[in-house]
């Protein structure tokens, strides 16, 4: 199987649905084996901070538009709330593997697990669910032996390569190879807008070679670092042996667009949350 390298004007496509505004990766459709999409703030139902599509019980949202948003969301990508499964995301790089007795926790049951910044599965129709509201959502969807992950990045997971974490979990569970899968570093915030403090720039510098501190974050005069996360994250899926016709990396910025996307450093910590939407067919 062969996949074109995506330029910069086809990375993501708008998807509208009833009013419900999501976005997906060509690279990923082109599989033929997913549905996905990642959420706006568009399309639901919620009030104030929250506007519109808030995908978190956990921000003090009313429950039943939270629930209500989850319908519509689902109803737009093709996939229905009870069939499934969210994160418990706390920036750790922990990847749980998602079985039949996981579908609907976090959704409309309550989960019995904690600390799950990622999740995979090779069940079909079971719609796995991450969220985010600045940081990196990562998609793979390994096309061959039928297998699909979703995790969270923020700087934390970055730098502890919650990417190849990932791929390798994928290798393990259900034998698939970095060079099958098929990529996405979903919209999240751009180095101009995410800006950090000198100690988590050196756990960069610790983790990348010195040859990649360009590409990754500058310095200021204020002693404050531009980090890159998008390029960090598509360094280290490279690195995991994800080929780059089979990546596509964002150029959507959460913050930069927060009218239309939830962003944390934009709404000074008030807002609700986006999620990414995968499942195999």
């Amino acid at each position: 199987m062969r996949f074109e390298y995506k330029n910069a004007e086809h990375i993501y496509t708008e998807k509208n649905c009833n009013g419900v505004l999501f976005l997906e990766f060509p690279l990923l459709s082109e599989t033929g084996v997913v549905r996905h999409g990642i959420s706006t703030r568009e399309g639901g139902v919620s009030e104030g901070i929250y506007r519109s599509m808030n995908l978190s019980f956990a921000r003090g949202d009313k429950e039943e538009h939270v629930m209500e948003n989850y319908r519509r969301i689902g109803a737009a990508i093709g996939v229905s709330p009870d069939r499934m499964t969210a994160s418990s995301q706390t920036h750790t790089t922990n990847v749980r593997a998602v079985t039949e007795d996981d579908i609907g926790k976090g959704i409309v049951y309550p989960r019995d697990y904690t600390d799950v910044d990622g999740l995979m599965t090779n069940l079909p129709d079971v719609c796995l669910v991450t969220y985010y509201a600045d940081c990196v959502p990562l998609l793979f969807v390994d096309p061959v032996h039928r297998a699909i992950a979703s995790s969270h990045s923020g700087w934390r997971g970055t730098v502890n390569r919650m990417g190849e974490i990932t791929v390798q979990a994928m290798q393990r569970a259900y034998g698939s190879r970095p060079e099958d899968i098929v990529a996405a570093i979903g919209p999240s915030i751009c180095q101009d807008c995410y800006e950090v403090s000198e100690d988590v720039i050196e756990r960069f510098r610790a983790a990348f070679p010195e040859t990649e501190w360009a590409s990754l974050f500058y310095g200021k005069p204020d002693g404050k670092f531009q980090l890159n996360l998008w390029r960090a994250n598509e360094l280290i899926l490279l690195r995991a042996g994800i080929k780059r016709e089979h990546l596509a990396v964002t150029n959507l910025c959460t913050c930069c667009n927060s009218e239309l996307l939830f962003s944390h450093r934009a709404s000074h910590g008030k807002r609700g949350n986006l999620a990414a939407f995968l499942a195999l067919k």
